[in-house]
């Protein structure tokens, strides 16, 4: 048997979306459509469909950290990322393991705190755990708009491109570490998302916004794209404008049953 020859490893750390919408299942369809073999630590279980959370059952520490050990020490992975990691001892867990890397490949933390449906993702204390041991290790975070509001201590909601420009510069000076603003929640005729790098540079990305489509899931295939774009040996600049068209895609190309929807991450734009 001729071997052929082997793809980027990418892994997600990130919780189980039975409905296939969002964390690791939207994340394994994502790095495939990018060419990656996908590898994944599971967090949590997550009884959801579009629009509702029914229960989460987090998973077991030491089965987390079996998970994750075994993966780092088994492949050569190109790229991680982490999508909903639920409580402070698994944030702790996993910030342990992956600082205490020689090599660590590019991290993209998406900070999930809150569902599309606004049930909360995240218990309240975690939140400490990501800025002192997470983010420090992060290649670039990605947060939404009610996650900008929440890591920034926002009094008011964020309701236009500049005001989610000075959260985001505030956020920056406090983590040094690259962010990429996500501006889907404006609902304006533009989604428009902004890197900010420690550097000082700055790069816009926009794409149409496109209305009334099913957007359960648009934040952990963009960080997976991005991911995926990282473990091709992308710049980062690359990888978010090629994972921007990749969400903008699947946006525009979901499917729609008589009662959800989802989204197209599996074929490429």
């Amino acid at each position: 048997m001729n071997p052929t020859s082997s793809p980027p490893v990418t892994l997600t750390i990130a919780g189980s979306d039975c409905s296939s919408g969002a964390g690791i299942q939207a994340d394994l369809k994502t790095f495939g459509a990018f060419g990656c073999y996908a590898l994944t630590v599971v967090t949590c279980v997550v009884a959801e469909v579009p629009g509702k959370v029914l229960s989460i059952q987090p998973i077991d520490l030491p089965i987390i950290r079996d998970q994750l050990l075994t993966l780092l020490e088994s492949f050569p992975i190109a790229a991680i990322k982490t999508g909903m990691l639920f409580s402070t001892p698994i944030i702790e867990m996993v910030a342990e393991i992956l600082s205490a890397l020689k090599n660590p490949p590019p991290l993209i933390v998406d900070p999930v705190m809150v569902a599309s449906s606004g049930d909360p993702l995240l218990e309240p204390d975690a939140l400490i755990a990501y800025r002192e041991k997470l983010f420090p290790i992060a290649s670039l975070i990605t947060p939404n708009l009610d996650e900008l509001i929440l890591l920034t201590k926002s009094s008011s909601q964020l309701r236009s491109l500049k005001a989610m420009h000075t959260a985001g510069k505030k956020l920056l000076t406090e983590l040094n570490v690259p962010l990429l603003l996500k501006g889907g929640h404006l609902q304006s005729e533009v989604a428009t998302d902004i890197l900010l790098m420690p550097d000082g540079t700055e790069q816009t990305f926009t794409a149409p916004f496109y209305q009334n489509r099913e957007t359960h899931g648009t934040g952990c295939t963009y960080s997976a794209a991005i991911a995926a774009g990282l473990a091709c040996e992308a710049s980062l600049i690359d990888a978010v404008s090629e994972a921007k068209k990749f969400i903008t895609h699947a946006i525009a190309h979901g499917f729609q049953w008589k009662k959800v929807g989802a989204l197209n991450q599996l074929t490429s734009p």
